[in-house]
């Protein structure tokens, strides 16, 4: 595979570090900050016009529907494990087993119990593993689904718009924009409001540049599991203005109430239609991440789909804390999201003016 390389990862890495970190004193404020700031590594996506409407033209309506959940990577790039698959081994990557090993970022991938629920009409549910959203309100059209391919195959995300100062910022999962170490997603394209009255009903936007947290980038941490992304314009307009925003917070109070929302794409779910989940969230019980849990059974497809607390249901507007990231092997119902802290701060600072 070959891998991209990343624009802010080499000379001003090496600037931070250089000084008090190195030579064993304490750094102080302006140092931290510049420590942080170099945790962020970036790709440049469709630069030119030209790039961006070949983009655009590649995900035609039946590339959109053969694509597959992102948390299929592994067994589609790896025949050893579609091997395993068809034999009958739970999850993603490997069997489950009772120890809480996590099935890494793309465990979101399993196929939950049970089947879709539709709410009745009215007021949403403050507690469901999975429902679909047919309240409309502005998470309809902020919350969309993400076409990319990684290793010459086709996938789908899911993501959000997000208030920032360029008008053109989404935050998904980091897997949905770069596969941890290996390389990052080409043909990146963000569909909002997919399916609420067409399959494009608010245009497509194409990935302008790209944003990962260093440690996401160097070895794939799910407590980093977060990308940011700078999207080209559609037909002339910045996908705020078309969509709207939902709003973005950091270094929040942990727990309370959280409703996290999706694309889910692996049975029983189809990726035609957004779904919720909505609940009290959890720390990990297994203490292998800083992330939280949130009782919900949406499947691949719905990874990079955002968490919001403070949530208003009747106009479906929230703020953004946290996104679907993971599973563990042995507890397919809760899904893991990473706690947005100093260093997705950074990411996000630097997307919004990118």
């Amino acid at each position: 595979m070959t891998l991209s390389t990343p624009l802010l990862a080499a000379a001003p890495l090496l600037a931070g570090l250089i000084g008090p970190a190195l030579l064993g004193g304490t750094p102080g404020p302006q140092q931290a900050h510049r420590a942080v700031r170099t945790q962020i590594v970036e790709h440049v996506a469709a630069r030119t016009a030209a790039e961006q409407r070949h983009v655009l033209d590649y995900w035609t309506p039946e590339r959109m529907a053969k694509a597959l959940p992102i948390g299929l990577l592994d067994i589609v790039t790896d025949s050893a494990g579609l091997l395993s698959d068809l034999t009958g081994t739970a999850g993603v990557h490997a069997a489950p087993d009772l120890s809480g090993r996590r099935l890494g970022p793309y465990g979101a991938g399993l196929s939950g119990p049970g089947t879709p629920r539709h709410q009745a009409a009215g007021r949403p549910q403050t507690n469901t593993v999975g429902s679909r959203w047919i309240t409309g309100g502005a998470v309809a059209r902020t919350t969309g689904r993400v076409f990319l391919t990684v290793a010459g195959a086709d996938f789908v995300c899911s993501a959000s718009t997000v208030k920032s100062a360029n008008r053109d910022v989404v935050v998904t999962a980091g897997h949905c924009v770069k596969d941890g170490a290996g390389e990052w997603a080409a043909n990146w394209t963000f569909v909002p409001g997919y399916e609420t009255t067409g399959l494009q009903p608010y245009g497509q936007y194409a990935a302008r540049r790209m944003f990962v947290a260093g440690p996401w980038s160097r070895s794939g941490d799910d407590n980093f599991d977060v990308g940011m992304v700078a999207l080209a314009t559609s037909a002339g307009r910045h996908v705020a203005d078309v969509v709207g925003t939902q709003e973005i917070a950091f270094n929040a109070a942990r727990g309370g109430q959280a409703f996290g929302f999706g694309y889910p794409a692996d049975p029983p779910y189809s990726g035609d239609h957004l779904v919720y989940c909505a609940g009290r969230l959890k720390n990990d019980p297994n203490g292998q991440s800083r992330d939280q849990g949130l009782a919900c059974d949406m499947t691949a497809g719905s990874s990079g789909g955002p968490w919001m607390t403070t949530f208003d249901p009747g106009t479906g507007k929230g703020t953004i804390t946290s996104l679907s990231s993971f599973k563990y092997s042995d507890d397919h119902r809760t899904m893991y999201g990473p706690f947005f802290g100093d260093t997705v701060k950074a990411l996000f600072n630097t997307a919004e003016h990118a």
